[in-house]
């Protein structure tokens, strides 16, 4: 691991979308640094293409992506969030859209591209969710549909922010890995064992994946914690 990219300190879980319904609050603070912090995480390439995974589930990865993408969306990007959680998806639900049809569909030529980008509520932030839930995820993930469709998106965008299940589970997230410019990776605070987020993380580079650091969700806060606001 690189480096710590950011904290989410807090002493409750997140369930919505705060850096929109609260941007003034310091978790919204703590995504906007975590997005500059990956902005400034790379001189010599761009990135463009994020993926977002854990080792374990429950972690906070989905809620990690969908703030991050308001974060940047509110800094004027044109940003997509591509649902690869082929498996157990939720991200539909969080921006409240229709799962009926999605990744899992186009890539195997059901629908049309401009069939599945669904616009949110939210300015600049689109959505494609992940679809029916399919018997083969990791073929589907490792075909040449999805690298064919990641080179086209990229073209619209400014971010494709990328979700896709824990690490540990299956290796979906490992064959994302090798198809995006880096890789965020969430830990709960005082869930997840060292060993077993050492070993997440030896898989990503086991895959020559492009670790940009960590994010450690749901720290207690402490009393001399303190935060600026405008």
């Amino acid at each position: 691991m690189k480096r710590l990219v950011s904290k989410l300190t807090n002493n409750t879980k997140i369930h919505d979308l705060i850096t929109s319904s609260n941007p003034r609050s310091p978790i919204s603070e703590a995504f906007r640094t975590l997005r500059t912090n990956i902005t400034f995480s790379s001189i010599d390439q761009e990135i463009k293409k994020i993926l977002i995974t854990s080792a374990l589930p429950g972690e906070g990865k989905s809620t990690t992506i969908a703030n991050l993408a308001v974060a940047y969306a509110q800094e004027n990007k044109k940003v997509l969030i591509l649902d690869a959680d082929l498996r157990k998806p939720t991200l539909h639900q969080r921006f409240l859209k229709s799962n009926r049809v999605g990744l899992s569909n186009l890539l195997v030529n059901q629908v049309k591209v401009t069939d599945v980008i669904l616009e949110t509520d939210i300015p600049n932030l689109s959505i494609i969710t992940s679809g029916a839930v399919p018997p083969n995820p990791s073929e589907l993930l490792s075909s040449a549909n999805m690298q064919l469709l990641l080179e086209q998106l990229i073209n619209d965008y400014d971010l494709i922010l990328i979700d896709s299940p824990p690490t540990l589970a299956v290796t979906d997230s490992q064959i994302l890995s090798t198809m995006c410019d880096g890789v965020v990776f969430v830990l709960n605070y005082g869930k997840v064992k060292r060993r077993l987020a050492k070993k997440a993380l030896l898989s990503l580079e086991h895959v020559k994946a492009r670790v940009l650091g960590a994010i450690l969700n749901n720290k207690p806060s402490k009393k001399n914690d303190s935060f600026y606001y405008n």
